[in-house]
């Protein structure tokens, strides 16, 4: 939910020479919903072929533009990711959710729940860096669209292969958004590996490894 692109470093660096990695970061200091992070990475995507990643927080943001079917676009991966929101709460209470200054929490407990037992002091540094740099506005404003997701229709209309890596001790996204992404696409794969929410952050080689098979398969020369 940072939107950096700084935790991705260890990801980016196991890729294999042939990839040209674009990270699309958000602004850290304006309040923006889906919507418009949507319409800005709009504007970021390359017209040659590409991959669309989205982790997490950016799984709905992934997909919605690939249900508009870009031209370039040869396939979607997902990275712990949801159709739907992963905290489901009455509407009632989603403001109050919202409102709630995660931000603030301390690193050590943030790492613990993002990263469980591969947390260390470099990761947790990089984690609290990456936190602090967004406004306290920017958060509220992606928790609360977090909070009322819904792109299950999106996902029912891609065309391109989709591929869900998942980490078997995620204590953020719960198996259940995997299940209802693969009952929405029949189509979609799972690669299920030993590893935390964070899984790009905790095993960047592993990942690497099966992004770049993906890859290959949908026709790039890695």
């Amino acid at each position: 939910m940072d939107g950096s692109g700084t935790l991705f470093s260890d990801f980016i660096a196991s890729l294999p020479p042939g990839a040209q990695p674009l990270i699309v970061a958000y602004p850290p200091d304006q309040a923006l919903g889906y919507e418009e992070l949507e319409a800005l990475t709009r504007e970021r995507l390359p017209r040659h072929p590409f991959i669309l990643l989205g982790e997490s927080f950016s799984g709905p943001i992934a997909l919605t533009l690939a249900a508009a079917a870009p031209p370039a676009l040869r396939a979607v991966i997902l990275v712990g990711s949801f159709i739907r929101s992963p905290i489901p709460v009455p509407r009632r209470l989603q403001s109050f959710l919202a409102a709630l200054p995660i931000w603030r929490l301390p690193v050590r407990v943030t790492a613990a729940v993002l990263l469980g037992h591969y947390s260390s002091p470099v990761a947790r540094s990089r984690l609290s860096a990456a936190m602090a740099a967004v406004a306290p506005a920017a958060w509220h404003a992606r928790l609360r669209t977090v909070l009322s997701v819904d792109v299950v229709a999106k996902l029912a209309s891609v065309r391109v292969p989709v591929l869900y890596l998942r980490g078997k001790s995620d204590r953020v996204v719960p198996l259940s958004a995997w299940k209802l992404i693969k009952s929405t696409l029949p189509s979609a794969r799972l690669v299920e590996m030993e590893g935390p929410h964070f899984l790009l952050q905790a095993k960047p080689l592993e990942c690497a490894e099966h992004v770049t098979a993906f890859a290959r398969e949908a026709g790039f020369a890695l």
